[in-house]
């Protein structure tokens, strides 16, 4: 059973979402042969205050 967790800055719409959700399973599908059935991927919406990198929360860097 493929588990796949994507972690994202918060903002996008469900429908992104969904069509990445379909593609991550489409891959994992034809690398793996696994049923598209059992496979589960996990989309992790984190706030940008949450998120950072280079010493700073991603909020700061605009």
């Amino acid at each position: 059973m493929p588990l796949v967790e994507i972690s994202l800055i918060e903002g996008r719409d469900a429908e992104t979402k969904k069509r990445l959700i379909a593609e991550i399973t489409e891959a994992v599908v034809r690398t793996t042969g696994a049923p598209a059935e059992v496979v589960t991927v996990i989309v992790r919406d984190v706030p940008q205050d949450d998120w950072g990198s280079g010493g700073v929360p991603y909020s700061l860097k605009k």
